[in-house]
């Protein structure tokens, strides 16, 4: 038997445990800062499957991922 997953955090980004200043967290009508955002789908491909559509990347994470050299 395998052990529970633990439950994603909303508030903390999947990829470095970070506070990703989620909007959606709030109850205030307006949506996450994430929303006007393009992110690149091979970011998007480094979330763990659990937490795909859970928890928003922060914007360190997006920031840092967007200044790495492409690989060709």
């Amino acid at each position: 038997m395998s052990a529970p997953t633990a439950k994603p955090d909303p508030r903390r980004c999947p990829l470095c445990g970070q506070a990703n200043q989620c909007g959606a967290t709030r109850d205030d009508g307006r949506g996450c800062w994430c929303q006007s955002l393009s992110i690149p789908a091979a970011l998007l491909a480094q979330l763990p499957p659990e937490t795909r559509d859970k928890a928003c990347i922060c914007r360190s994470c997006i920031d840092a991922f967007s200044v790495q050299p492409r690989q060709e």
